[in-house]
């Protein structure tokens, strides 16, 4: 099976619900907006001729330049046709909500329990939507930017010690 029917079987059965598409290194990647991201992602499972029944990873990226700073990472893989696609869907800050994958993967569970964890999106209807690696009492999200990457009061940083 090529990308291009894939691309082509969803443009068909979402028309106009396909925002953006990208095929860098062989692998779709198809934005789609908040609202549809179930629905594509059951269509993806339940479609007798895709049959994209392995849910490879959740995961999120934080774009803190753009207006929808937010964007979470579907990777699926259709094991009987050998094809892989990755949704994204992109989300305002900064208490991002999509909908949970679990009414369509119960393995998404962990998968989204992770992504709150470190990114603190909230997947309505999770059934245990909690933090799974970090401390229970941490209150912040670790993988967003929103933190200058180095320390500017260390000493050992200045450019006198540098010969600058």
């Amino acid at each position: 099976m090529e990308n291009s029917f894939l691309l082509e079987k969803l443009q068909r059965n979402f028309p106009a619900k396909i925002v953006e598409i990208e095929d860098a290194h062989n692998l779709l990647t198809v934005v789609v907006d908040v609202e549809d991201i179930v629905d594509v992602l059951r269509f993806l499972k339940s479609d007798a001729e895709l049959q994209f029944i392995h849910l490879t990873d959740i995961t999120a990226v934080h774009y803190p330049h753009l207006e929808k700073e937010f964007a979470v990472v579907y990777h699926v893989h259709s094991l009987i046709q050998h094809i892989r696609i990755r949704i994204k869907v992109f989300l305002y800050g900064p208490n991002p909500e999509i909908p949970t994958a679990t009414t369509v993967w119960k393995g998404a569970n962990w998968m989204e329990r992770e992504t709150f964890d470190f990114f603190g999106i909230n997947f309505v209807g999770h059934p245990d939507l909690r933090r799974i690696l970090n401390v229970d009492e941490m209150e912040v999200f670790p993988m967003r930017k929103e933190y200058p990457l180095e320390d500017p009061n260390r000493v050992d940083k200045k450019d006198l010690y540098f010969g600058r």
